[in-house]
């Protein structure tokens, strides 16, 4: 005979999980991302909700024209982007990982 999983034990799991989930999504959102290109002549800072909280040129980078400035502007944005996205799945994997659900890492490709 087999034993039946303890629905109250479950659903109390799932709400800790759940606790879990959101705060590390709050502290995410809460946090700063810098985006830069032109070798520093712009900086873009995200929050990881994705919001623009602040954008700095430097005096070269209005030199360098109006059509680079706003390349390098896009160019900063799409590296603040990146850092957001890596730092979500980063924090994802960490939390599947100690939450003990299989992540699939390391697993042989087929």
């Amino acid at each position: 005979m087999t034993d039946k999983p303890n629905l109250s034990e479950l659903m109390k799991k799932a709400q800790e999980m759940q606790k879990v989930m959101n705060e590390a999504h709050e502290a995410l959102s809460r946090a700063e991302f810098i985006g830069i290109s032109g070798g520093g002549m712009v900086e873009v800072t995200l929050t990881g909700r994705y919001d623009a909280k602040r954008v700095k040129f430097t005096d070269e980078a209005f030199e360098e024209g109006k059509e680079v400035l706003q390349d390098l502007t896009a160019a900063a944005i799409n590296d603040a982007v990146r850092k957001v996205e890596k730092a979500s799945q980063d924090k994802m994997m960490r939390l599947t990982k100690d939450l003990g659900i299989p992540t699939g890492e390391g697993a042989e490709e087929k």
